[in-house]
């Protein structure tokens, strides 16, 4: 596993032992921001699930200003913060060391001052599907909030299985499809909710 492109081009990266963190692969990563390039560029970036650190990393190496990862699998948090520092990396990022749910339900609390992303990706375990369900219905309610104007919402998931057309405000723009794998765009309809 390596960075595709930007500043730690080439720059190999480590992943977790095991079968329980799946990496974002090097070619779907490469897909993914060659669509999100116009993008990137002094973006605030959003990596839940964020297992190895591999996609905020890519996003942080192509040029955006913050990328905040949540994970909570603690192998997964030793990797990624093996991986920050064998770039040399010691700001512009932050680390949550908690579940998806309690960020987002956090985030909620914060009221109407929530940190605002321009991209939000999220890669949960492909056997946790009601993972997908929980965080986009949150992304697309009550916590719909934390989406700058113009955000994307990005969910890599396996090809077979199925995600809504909408959840709350978030409406899927783009599906591309690459192996067994599948990423869903997501953007905020007209009228987008906010924190109240």
């Amino acid at each position: 596993m390596r960075i595709i492109a930007g500043s730690f081009r080439s720059r190999a990266l480590q992943a977790p032992a095991g079968l329980s963190t799946r990496p974002t692969t090097d070619r779907l990563r490469e897909t993914l921001f060659n669509v999100l390039a116009p993008r990137i560029e002094g973006a605030a970036f959003l990596d839940l699930y964020a297992g190895s650190g591999a996609v905020g990393l890519e996003a942080l190496s192509r040029g955006a200003v913050q990328v905040d990862f949540v994970e909570r699998a603690p192998a997964a948090l030793k990797v990624l913060r093996g991986n920050l520092e064998k770039l040399g990396l010691t700001a512009g990022f932050c680390i949550y060391s908690v579940a998806v749910g309690a960020f987002l339900r956090r985030a909620i609390r914060a009221g109407s001052k929530p940190k605002r992303y321009e991209v939000l990706f999220l890669d949960p375990p492909y056997d946790a599907a009601e993972e997908y369900e929980r965080t986009l219905g949150l992304l697309g309610g009550a916590a719909s909030g934390l989406l700058a104007e113009g955000a994307l919402v990005i969910a890599e998931r396996r090809r077979k299985e199925h995600l809504e057309e909408r959840y709350g405000v978030l409406e899927r723009t783009r599906l591309l499809e690459q192996g067994d794998a599948a990423l869903s765009f997501y953007a905020a309809s007209e009228g987008k909710q906010t924190f109240s």
